[in-house]
């Protein structure tokens, strides 16, 4: 069977907080919210490819691991190396490519990937 892979959430403990990180601290631009009146969801503006939301639930965190493409990872490696928890400083994999990894706020692992 072949995949293609077309949403990807976490989930967060404080929405709010997680929010302001990924919009501040990595520059995501938030698309939606649900629900309306009092939002524990939040779906952030994709390229190309899967898209990716937020959700808050309380009392579990979430450890998974996301690899996004980006453009210039050695840029972005700049601007974020000191505003985060480095899991994996910037590297050239085995597989041709540069990446590095960082933890957002509730430990889920992402990776960021030279296009």
């Amino acid at each position: 069977m072949k995949t293609k892979l077309m949403h990807v959430r976490i989930n967060v403990s404080d929405v709010n907080a997680s929010l302001k990180w990924y919009e501040e601290v990595l520059g995501f631009e938030r698309q939606g919210c649900w629900p309306r009146d009092n939002p524990t969801y939040f779906d952030f503006v994709s390229d190309a490819g899967a898209g990716f939301s937020i959700m808050e639930i309380k009392g579990e965190k979430s450890h998974g691991r996301l690899n996004f493409t980006v453009s210039n990872v050695d840029k972005l490696w700049d601007k974020l190396k000191d505003k985060v928890q480095v899991l994996e400083p910037l590297f050239d994999t085995p597989y041709g490519t540069r990446k590095f990894t960082i933890c957002d706020l509730d430990g889920n692992e992402l990776g960021f990937c030279q296009e």
